[in-house]
């Protein structure tokens, strides 16, 4: 977006600033709360919410069907939150004994708002007496936990926990099993005559398994950005069903000094929710330019925020804010605009530099306290000023054929007694 000032846009323009930046940054749960508080701040405008809108149509169909009290009643089932979901099934028969229970409950514990298990299984087993193995088969149990998915270390155990939710005839079992284990390349698994009924099954497993939980008690997922390819091309759309709009009301009192001052303010703000639209349309085009592959089956290629704001016009300070708590929906499923920002790290810091770093900080660790991958972790966001997961850390660890700290610990012992 190319924008030209003259001295008399100037004030104009830098207004509307202001108020695009908090704007972009927002997601439409958010969106809908700033504009509120604009709106106590000028009298003459009008925010006309998506969600209310989709809400009434909602209430009026359950209305006409003459069921509203029962559909009332499951509207209010995902207040509770997913710990309170969890806890609830840790009972006879499924873990039948107070051990297994209190298994269970530490690894509850050691969930992240994803659902995915992101604890150590050597610290839970040492915490609570028990061996590695008794937790990991405790864990395995979680496969028959609501909502499906829940408890797996990965994307790919995740499906699989789901797909074995599922009561599916053997040879399209096989088939989606064998996707879910080939998700970064699909190229070599699509010659079969169950693949196109196996990959519909996939496409609609929860990516991440806690997806309806994630971002409070009672909020869903809404996807900002509609990606779809068919036969007839590339559809890309803006979530407009949720999105809130902007009404000017003066009532006719517009050539009144202090009134012209708020409607200016308010043209600004219809402004800002344009560009809020018009630039997350254009970073779903460039992701689809960027990521073809991975929208058509394969996997995801490194990007840079820094190349994307290049390419967009704006730094990369402001692609940041437009990922933010941002969502897609493409065939692949609901996915955060961040993810596909992950192999390239923070602007000019490749996931190459950070190995780099991992690989020399272990050569000068103390041989009697190796380091955790946590600690790795914090110095690495000390360095870089970024934020990664430990999983990222292990994955990278691993990558470079590094054993654990507790491992290295004995290899270290070794070495000495030789």
């Amino acid at each position: 977006m190319k924008l030209r000032i003259s001295k008399s846009q100037k004030p104009k323009l830098s207004y509307t600033l202001r108020r695009w930046l908090p704007i972009l940054q927002a997601d439409l749960y958010s969106l809908h709360e700033i504009l509120k508080e604009y709106k106590e701040e000028n009298p003459f405008i009008e925010i006309e919410s998506g969600f209310e809108k989709r809400e009434q149509k909602i209430f009026d169909n359950f209305y006409k069907k003459k069921s509203l009290q029962k559909e009332i009643e499951s509207l209010n089932f995902y207040k509770k939150s997913l710990w309170d979901v969890l806890f609830e099934q840790i009972s006879p028969p499924l873990f039948p004994t107070p051990k297994s229970q209190k298994i269970a409950f530490k690894i509850i514990e050691n969930l992240n708002e994803e659902g995915y298990f992101d604890g150590n299984l050597e610290d839970i087993s040492k915490e609570l007496g028990v061996s590695i193995d008794e937790v990991e088969r405790v864990r395995e149990r979680f496969i028959y936990l609501k909502p499906s998915g829940v408890g797996a270390v990965d994307l790919k155990e995740a499906f699989l926990f789901q797909l074995e939710d599922l009561d599916l005839k053997e040879d399209i079992y096989k088939k989606a099993k064998e996707i879910i284990e080939n998700l970064d390349d699909l190229s070599n698994v699509k010659k079969d005559k169950n693949f196109k009924k196996a990959l519909s099954i996939v496409k609609k497993f929860k990516n991440p398994p806690a997806l309806e939980y994630m971002g409070g008690e009672d909020l869903v997922i809404i996807p900002d950005i509609f990606i779809k390819f068919s036969k007839e091309g590339i559809e890309v759309k803006l979530n407009e069903d949720f999105y809130p709009s902007v009404v000017i009301d003066t009532k006719g009192i517009e050539d009144i000094d202090f009134v012209k001052e708020k409607i200016f303010h308010a043209k600004s703000l219809i402004q800002a929710l344009s560009m809020r639209k018009e630039t997350l349309y254009k970073l779903a085009l460039m992701l689809i330019e960027y990521q073809y592959d991975f929208f058509t089956g394969g996997e995801k290629k490194p990007m840079k925020l820094a190349d994307l704001a290049k390419e967009l016009g704006y730094n990369a300070s402001t692609i940041s804010r437009a990922i933010s708590n941002k969502y897609l929906e493409c065939n692949r499923g609901i996915i955060p605009l961040k993810s596909f920002f992950t192999t390239a790290l923070e602007e000019d810091i490749s996931n190459d530099t950070i190995k780099n770093f991992i690989a020399e900080i272990i050569k000068k660790e103390d041989k009697t306290k190796p380091l955790s991958d946590a600690k790795i972790l914090k110095l690495i966001e000390e360095r870089f000023k970024i934020n990664l997961g430990r999983r990222t850390i292990a994955k990278y660890r691993q990558q470079l054929n590094i054993a654990g700290s507790s491992e290295r610990k004995k290899i270290y012992s070794l070495s000495e007694s030789v």
